[in-house]
């Protein structure tokens, strides 16, 4: 699968061989498709099985009273959604195709089989479950104590960062299909608050956003607004020592 999204990510942590690349393509076979706003997950059913995106864009988010939302989190080609949600009894939160987006259906069995057969691609799971991890953290520190400004240069620095990784980032440029509605239930704010800063951001010669397609024109002045670098996102290769825990688990017998 030329351009596999999950393939280019985990590539970055690690080199893969032939064998692990074709164990990733066939884990990303079976394709669905959703129309733009469609839920792929609801809060409060049964989880569905774990996916992988591999087109177009996702979101987390959670509903409360009034049709207020609040968008957890941005979903990107090659990012894994819950492959471990068979341990839970209802989801608790829902996941919306932001435009028209596909994803690959990963059932409980593929992943174990892919843990006890390759090992490096294990490794590159948990690594994945790591930056998760991380970019949560990050939103809390966002979301707690930036200020609105910091907010937006740090969601936008964010996701150039993250697509720039699997090669959808010309230029510093990438497609943004999120209204100032979405973007405000992303940070915490109001349309009005989105537009103005949008609008400054512009005017300061930081961005330029046309036809939902963002170029950001300055990303240092935008990571010194977010008192922000991309080190928390993790990346690069994996370091000297995991890498070489990695080749010692390929090995025969291990």
């Amino acid at each position: 699968m030329p351009g596999n999204p999950l393939i280019l990510r985990l590539s970055r942590l690690m080199p893969l061989s032939a064998r692990e690349v074709g164990a990733l393509v066939a884990l990303c076979a079976r394709e669905e498709r959703f129309r733009a706003g469609s839920d792929i997950a609801i809060k409060g059913r049964a989880p569905r099985p774990g996916f992988v995106v591999t087109h177009g864009m996702a979101w987390r988010y959670r509903l409360l009273s009034g049709g207020r939302r609040q968008i957890l989190t941005v979903l990107i080609p090659g990012d894994f959604f819950d492959l471990y949600g068979f341990l839970l009894e209802a989801m608790d939160h829902s996941v919306a195709a932001v435009g028209p987006t596909r994803i690959a259906v990963i059932e409980r069995q593929a992943v174990t089989r892919i843990v006890a057969a390759h090992p490096r691609l294990a490794a590159a799971l948990w690594w994945s479950a790591l930056q998760e991890q991380a970019m949560l953290r990050e939103r809390i520190v966002a979301l707690g104590r930036r200020d609105a400004s910091g907010r937006l240069a740090y969601f936008l620095c964010e996701i150039m960062w993250r697509m720039q990784a699997i090669g959808l980032c010309e230029d510093n440029g990438v497609r943004l299909p999120f209204t100032q509605t979405d973007l405000a239930d992303a940070l915490g704010l109001t349309p009005v608050h989105v537009n103005r800063i949008l609008q400054r951001f512009r005017r300061d010669g930081l961005i330029t956003l046309d036809h939902r397609r963002l170029v950001l024109r300055d990303l240092g002045r935008l990571q010194a607004i977010a008192e922000l670098t991309p080190d928390y996102l993790h990346l690069g290769r994996a370091p000297p020592e995991a890498l070489r825990h990695a080749h010692r688990e390929r090995k025969p017998g291990r």
